[in-house]
């Protein structure tokens, strides 16, 4: 089962697809509207064959704005989205990329997909 995980951000969206039990980082999405970003999204769920989506939800605000971009992504996908915790994914997500060598300007580069890639990690090991 292909399975899309996303760390949404106010302006950049990481991306990361798990097709076995592993998942990996797969872009970083920058945007203005959330409306063309879900567009986005589409496309890559349809060139990947997705069949899930699962969608990092943080605390306080931020939760509640993932919650709206959420509500949008459904209107144009048909696919099931779940919401998993994506508490210290990005932290993790830091860690991982220094430990693995990568240099600055890469980790800053890819820092919301790896999250995006330790957070459905998390969740396939969860599931």
């Amino acid at each position: 089962m292909n399975i899309v995980g996303i760390d949404f951000g106010l302006s950049k969206v990481g991306i990361a697809i798990a097709t076995s039990k592993l998942a990996e980082p797969m872009k970083v999405l920058r945007y203005k509207d959330v409306k063309t970003l879900c567009t986005e999204i589409k496309k890559i769920c349809e060139k990947e064959g997705v069949e899930k989506i699962i969608v990092g939800i943080s605390e306080g605000q931020m939760a509640q704005k993932t919650k709206e971009f959420i509500e949008e992504l459904k209107k144009q996908v048909n696919i099931p989205i779940l919401e998993f915790d994506e508490t210290l994914s990005t932290y993790d997500a830091q860690r991982l990329s220094i430990e693995s060598g990568m240099n600055r300007r890469k980790r800053h580069e890819m820092e919301d997909a790896i999250a995006a890639s330790v957070m459905l990690q998390n969740y396939l090991d969860a599931n």
